[in-house]
């Protein structure tokens, strides 16, 4: 993957990820960083990029020609279009998942701007993306680059050692990593978990997937409606939190409606022929609809039936979408009221 910064301090960004593993995988051609120096294409003899803005006001602003023609070059050379990420504190807030995006791309380039930004007119005739690492504001554009380049290298094939290692990391699947030990065994005092030690693969695994969800819960819980737990990790998080959401969210709308798909559509009520229970068939369709791309397009639990058994049927059917990893527990939820809300609709009709 090729990475190409536009910057008035190549070397500063080419010092910067000339170490550790971005450096690794420069030397081993596994990525390639092209370092641009914006003041090379500077008309002016003392080779100045900036000037003051028109209106007035602290500061200088980069001149829009320098670059412009700094890109237009590089396409030149190239004979591509890469995606344009101008570094900006008014950007989308890059992450795991917008690194996972980018590094399908085979070209990136990094704009890094300075002083008091670059001429807006550059920025519409060459940016594709708005990208900033945080709400706060940095002298340049070349730190919040390099922490995005270094983040989307380890997502490269050939870049990590272990490939397995940018599947465990914290944010993959929405979770904080697992805690990490090493020798010595006993260190001031603190032993290293038993588990760890003893060999038993699966019961490691399972000890690490449950860390992972402590961790999220106590330092980033805001990630955890974006993760895909199984109905055993939903009861564990649950135990967690005391048993007061989640799970126990879920069953009261389960039973909720259970309940009403009985009053409605059980035999003894009011839908007895079958060209009723086809009319109520196509009615669930828009609810079904409503959700489909969180993976709950599976047909509901049959009406007509007690509410037990639909609640019973309703779980096993919300155990193999959390299991399969389709789904969150959030959409789930969603998805019943939206059903309940179908059969109120109903209501009127039977």
């Amino acid at each position: 993957m090729k990475f190409h910064i536009l910057t008035l301090f190549p070397e500063m960004v080419m010092n910067g990820l000339g170490t550790s593993i971005t450096g690794r995988a420069m030397a081993s051609g596994a990525i390639l960083v092209d370092a641009i120096d914006i003041r090379d294409y500077s008309k002016d003899k003392h080779r100045h990029v900036d000037d003051a803005p028109y209106g007035g006001g602290a500061g200088m602003v980069m001149q829009p020609g320098p670059v412009c023609d700094a890109y237009e070059d590089l396409c030149t050379r190239t004979g591509k279009k890469p995606r344009v990420i101008y570094m900006t504190p008014q950007g989308r807030v890059f992450n795991q998942s917008i690194a996972e995006e980018l590094a399908q791309e085979e070209e990136l380039v990094f704009l890094c701007g300075h002083y008091e930004g670059i001429d807006e007119r550059a920025l519409e005739l060459i940016v594709t993306d708005y990208m900033s690492v945080g709400d706060f504001v940095l002298t340049g554009g070349e730190l919040p680059a390099m922490v995005m380049i270094d983040c989307i290298s380890r997502l490269v094939p050939g870049v990590l050692n272990n490939e397995v290692s940018a599947e465990v990391e914290s944010f993959h699947d929405n979770l904080l990593e697992y805690p990490q030990y090493t020798r010595p065994e006993v260190f001031r005092g603190k032993a290293v978990p038993e588990v760890l030690l003893s060999g038993h693969h699966k019961n490691i695994e399972e000890w690490r997937r449950k860390e992972s969800i402590r961790r999220t819960l106590e330092r980033r819980p805001d990630l955890l409606p974006g993760a895909s737990l199984t109905l055993k990790e939903h009861q564990y998080l649950d135990s967690l939190k005391g048993g007061a959401d989640g799970l126990g969210e879920l069953e009261e709308i389960l039973d909720s409606y259970a309940a009403e798909a009985e009053r409605l559509f059980c035999k003894r009520d009011r839908i007895s022929s079958e060209e009723d229970r086809t009319d109520v068939r196509e009615e669930r369709q828009p609810a079904q609809e409503d959700l489909k791309c969180s993976g709950l397009g599976s047909p509901l639990p049959g009406l007509g039936e007690p509410a037990p058994r639909i609640r019973r049927r309703a779980m096993s059917e919300v155990k193999k979408l959390l299991a399969g990893g389709d789904c969150t527990l959030n959409d789930v939820k969603s998805y019943y009221k939206v059903c309940k809300a179908r059969l109120k609709l109903l209501k009127k009709d039977y």
